[in-house]
């Protein structure tokens, strides 16, 4: 069964989801796990792909956009079927994919801007409903 965790964030902006998930594609692709990274469109696609390759100076992330030919450690999803995908999926879309739960691990990340939190609620609630784990982790400043 899928083991989901919420990662609360302290602050108010949103653009600080984008940032805390690269910190943890980074730390789950150390600890040997592939990570697709779950988005709404094309254009935020593009715009998580720049961000893992400028969020820190002194790290190296290997990622592309999801294809079904080749695969990267970390891939950038925008709607489609995830593949051979199971590890981590890091869910940054707006609705929780229909194929979540062929992944060991889901990752819903929170900043406290009142659209986020009600939507984690909901998220929190669907998932508790259907008896999966949850853990929830408060990210200190």
């Amino acid at each position: 069964m899928t083991r989901i965790d919420f990662y609360v964030l302290p602050s108010e902006n949103p653009e600080e989801i984008d940032n805390f998930a690269c910190r943890l594609a980074e730390k789950a692709f150390r600890n040997g796990l592939r990570v697709l990274i779950a988005v709404d469109s094309n254009e935020h696609a593009q715009k998580f792909d720049n961000l893992l390759w400028t969020y820190r100076e002194d790290s190296f992330l290997p990622h592309a956009p999801q294809d079904k030919d080749q695969q990267a450690a970390i891939e950038i999803n925008h709607g489609e079927d995830p593949g051979q995908h199971h590890g981590l999926l890091i869910n940054l879309c707006s609705d929780i994919p229909a194929w979540f739960s062929r992944f060991e691990r889901l990752a819903e990340i929170v900043c406290q801007h009142p659209d986020s939190l009600a939507r984690s609620r909901t998220r929190y609630s669907h998932f508790r409903d259907r008896g999966y784990p949850l853990q929830s982790h408060k990210i200190p400043n």
